[in-house]
């Protein structure tokens, strides 16, 4: 068996070569590092169907020879890259969403695309957290006291200055009860946040246990300390957080989002900020905004900002690996897939 995989700098051929050696003894793999500036301007089609990827198909279309797997994790993978190699029959994305792969171009050509779900979902929890944890307690306020030259150690008294407050007792409200929102509760209940869901597609009696429960949006909004939004992005999600849901929310809660910006209207986040409606929040995506003004969200001292950290763990970039090898074994076995995500015709 033929195999490519195309590492890049968030998934780089090193993980890739860790998280296939299973497989190494008894197939042919070859390596690739994706150039990650080389230009891409998307032009035909299947270019303009893809998104959130890196590097340029052509990389992909020159090194594929003869392979039957094709394995990447931001790789661009068009109708031209799957007809590069006629033996073609599967790709693997190691990544939750294949939105680099032309799944509609695999499916006409009868090469099945599988994922990995859920890879990043421990580490995207536990950043979640951290937040709650930062936003409850001023952490980032004390740590600029100290970064601007305030003293440490004069005094045992000198952080009253500081004040915040722990997590128990505090309502976690969760927008979106999936790999991610189930992990966040777990560890929300460990701080004893009692926890309130809102996810109009998880049945209730996969939610509600001791600490738990289900709620509709409104409510949700309406009790909980802290939301936090965890939800997908549709045509129907598109600004789902808008004037008006902020307005619901508990005067004085915290809003986090470590989903995707695109769920959040960040004009309405930075008014409800500063009415001091809302006390603060963390975000890890922000809408892309012109080269010389940045988004207002930066400026404001209650708001936490990370540059989309939240699948970025070593753990987590080797696991979505490690989830293409078990599919590829199930694959090469004769068994069913269980991550695949296109429907595919016959080539």
């Amino acid at each position: 068996m033929k195999i490519l995989a195309v590492g890049d700098s968030f998934v780089p051929t090193r993980l890739f070569e860790t998280g296939l050696a299973s497989l190494a003894a008894e197939h042919q793999i070859r390596f690739i590092q994706l150039d990650m500036d080389a230009p891409f301007v998307p032009m035909t089609p299947s270019e303009r169907a893809i998104k959130e990827c890196a590097g340029n198909p052509q990389q992909l279309v020159n090194a594929l020879d003869g392979e039957e797997i094709l394995l990447v994790h931001g790789a661009p993978v068009t109708d031209a890259v799957l007809d590069a190699s006629p033996n073609l029959k599967l790709v693997g994305v190691a990544r939750g969403g294949p939105v680099n792969v032309d799944l509609a171009a695999a499916s006409d050509r009868g090469i099945a695309v599988i994922t990995a779900p859920g890879r990043n979902a421990d580490a995207v929890a536990d950043l979640t957290l951290a937040y709650m944890v930062m936003l409850a307690r001023g952490i980032m306020t004390s740590v600029e006291f100290v970064a601007r030259g305030g003293r440490v150690g004069d005094s045992a008294f000198e952080g009253a200055q500081f004040f915040g407050h722990e997590l128990g007792g505090h309502v976690l409200g969760l927008v979106g009860y999936g790999n991610v929102g189930s992990r966040v509760a777990r560890r929300a209940l460990a701080f004893g946040m009692p926890v309130v869901v809102y996810d109009p597609y998880v049945a209730a009696d996969q939610v509600e246990s001791p600490g738990i429960e289900m709620a509709d949006l409104d409510e949700l909004l309406a009790r909980s300390d802290f939301v936090s939004l965890h939800a997908r992005v549709t045509p129907e999600t598109v600004d789902f957080f808008d004037a008006k849901k902020f307005g619901k929310m508990k005067r004085g809660a915290f809003f986090i989002n470590s989903a995707r910006e695109a769920l959040v209207d960040e004009q309405a986040l930075y008014e409800a900020l500063v009415s001091k409606h809302l006390a603060g929040a963390a975000l890890d995506v922000l809408k892309p905004w012109p080269e010389d003004t940045p988004s207002p969200l930066v400026s404001l001292p209650n708001v936490i900002i990370t540059p989309h950290i939240g699948g970025a763990t070593h753990e987590a970039a080797l696991r979505g690996v490690q989830i293409l090898a078990a599919q590829i074994d199930r694959y090469l076995a004769g068994q069913p897939m269980q991550y695949v995500v296109n429907q595919r015709g016959t080539r």
